[in-house]
């Protein structure tokens, strides 16, 4: 009875005409940012958290724009794998390889429709499972101490660094980055300025939201520059949409399966919705009995994907509203934009700020479905964006980096920090180092921090202390599984099936 009259009091703030307006125009230009090749959901949030204070929203108007956002962009990912070959972003992998081949079979409105439907089942049932099990687990986090924080923080270094990754020294290099840039500014306890080299702008510490913006948005600009400088093309045509409901019910058990292999994916701090879309695609491939119709326009390969990542987008959201520790890194963007609204994430959110998240619920659940009806019968429009000139693109995407940051900041100093991540972003790509735990070393550094001096003043400064409880053993173990693991399965996890020639009847 408490979740639905929770669940109440959210639609009463999300069928507000005001909250309603800004969840359609989310997942309207989260849609269009996904589908645009290379942008992707973490440069898509990142981008509109300036715009979002430069208008004065307040914290569930914000966070209702920027989380329809991301869920638009996860959708919307599938419209250029599909009929470019070119994932909008990373999640949207898997779906080339049976997408593009049924949009070259003449089926793309098919391939469509099934994903953008796979898409809402994952979503929306994702949505549904958080609404359950997030208070459950909240009711868990009230045991955790100083010590099991920061081994919970660790486990998310460890699990984000080591599955995002080639190189694991490569990770904690990012890691440490983060962490020393988290350091920069005043002592909380001692008030002594830390790293500021006499530089007066840097005593009260880095932005995060100026290091995101850098690291994902600027940086993509330079890497847009360098490898999508001409015009894009589409390479196959759409042709009139139509729905072959024979195909789409015939997936309906690829889609369930997808949505609970991906929402536990997306729940474990790290693994994210390309770690789920993987796991979706090939648990399917497994189990199917024609194996070897997958990657020659199998409707079951772009649905499980499809359903997989979206899924994991909303598990994401879990421990991010739980425990603090973003799931994945749109979300650990969203964390940034909690903590410059002063929200803290964590069980007492539940209790302190329940129109926050119950709201947040509620709005997710109507974008969802406001996704499902615009991503049919509006396809057209989305696709005719991905022949928008990269002339006209990259002065956009510059300016409202620059407008947002400068708005919110005032600083001038803020605009050359910025450029100076953009470009150290774009060095961190040439070198395939991942820029995710930079982001999570300066939101949670601070953190992190903090609770090693409690455990510290709690033990006498005994450093056993941090090993005292089963709940540290167990994050501990698990962090250390989730760094070494990937040494031994990222063979398996980067070696997609490569599509075949052959057409699969889909008859």
């Amino acid at each position: 009875m408490d979740i639905l009259s929770n669940l109440a009091m959210g639609f009463s703030i999300a069928l507000t005409p005001w909250t309603l307006m800004l969840a359609v125009i989310g997942a309207f230009v989260g849609t269009i940012i996904g589908a645009l090749p290379g942008l992707g959901p973490s440069n898509g949030v990142a981008l509109l958290i300036p715009i979002s204070f430069s208008m004065g929203l307040d914290a569930i108007s914000a966070l209702v724009l920027l989380t329809s956002v991301y869920y638009g962009a996860m959708y919307g990912g599938r419209i250029s794998s599909i009929l470019l070959n070119i994932p909008g972003d990373e999640p949207a992998v898997m779906t080339t390889l049976d997408g593009y081949p049924m949009a070259k079979q003449g089926f793309a409105s098919d391939a469509l429709v099934i994903s953008g439907v796979a898409s809402f089942v994952g979503a929306f049932l994702a949505t549904i499972a958080l609404m359950l099990l997030a208070p459950l687990l909240v009711q868990v986090v009230y045991k955790f101490g100083p010590a099991d924080y920061f081994a919970l923080y660790a486990l998310a270094f460890c699990t984000l660094g080591g599955i995002g990754s080639n190189n694991q020294a490569k990770s904690a290099m990012a890691v440490a980055i983060g962490l020393g840039t988290a350091m920069i500014g005043y002592d909380k306890t001692t008030g002594m300025p830390r790293f500021t080299f006499g530089n007066m702008h840097l005593n009260d510490g880095i932005s995060f939201l100026v290091a995101i913006v850098g690291l994902f948005a600027v940086a993509e600009v330079f890497h847009f520059i360098e490898s999508h400088g001409r015009d894009s093309a589409i390479g196959v045509k759409l042709g009139k949409i139509t729905v072959d409901w024979a195909k789409l019910w015939s997936t309906r058990w690829t889609m369930l399966r997808g949505t609970v292999i991906g929402f536990a994916a997306g729940v474990l701090p790290g693994a994210g919705a390309s770690i789920g879309s993987f796991l979706a695609y090939m648990g399917e491939k497994a189990i199917a009995r024609d194996p070897e119709s997958f990657g020659k326009g199998n409707p079951r390969g772009v649905a499980a994907p499809e359903a997989g990542n979206n899924a994991a987008a909303g598990g994401a959201l879990v421990p991010m509203l739980t425990l603090g520790v973003p799931g994945s890194g749109t979300t650990a963007v969203l964390l940034a934009l909690l903590l410059t609204l002063n929200i803290t994430p964590g069980p007492l959110l539940f209790t302190d700020r329940p129109e926050v998240v119950w709201g947040l619920i509620a709005a997710l659940l109507i974008a969802n479905i406001v996704l499902l009806v615009m991503n049919v019968p509006m396809v057209k429009i989305f696709v005719h964006i991905l022949s928008v000139p990269s002339a006209i693109l990259l002065p956009g995407v510059t300016m409202i980096a620059f407008v947002g940051i400068y708005s919110l900041t005032g600083s001038s100093f803020d605009m050359l920090m910025m450029i100076g991540f953009g470009v150290m972003g774009y060095v961190f790509r040439k070198l395939d180092i991942p820029t995710v735990p930079v982001i999570l070393g300066i939101l949670l550094g601070n953190a992190m921090e903090d609770n090693l001096r409690r455990a510290m003043v709690l033990s006498d400064g005994d450093w056993t202390y941090l090993f005292s409880s089963p709940i540290s053993v167990g994050l501990w173990l698990a962090a250390a599984l989730g760094f070494v693991a990937p040494m031994f399965l990222r063979g398996v996890l980067k070696r997609p099936p490569v599509p075949a020639t052959d057409s699969y009847d889909r008859d």
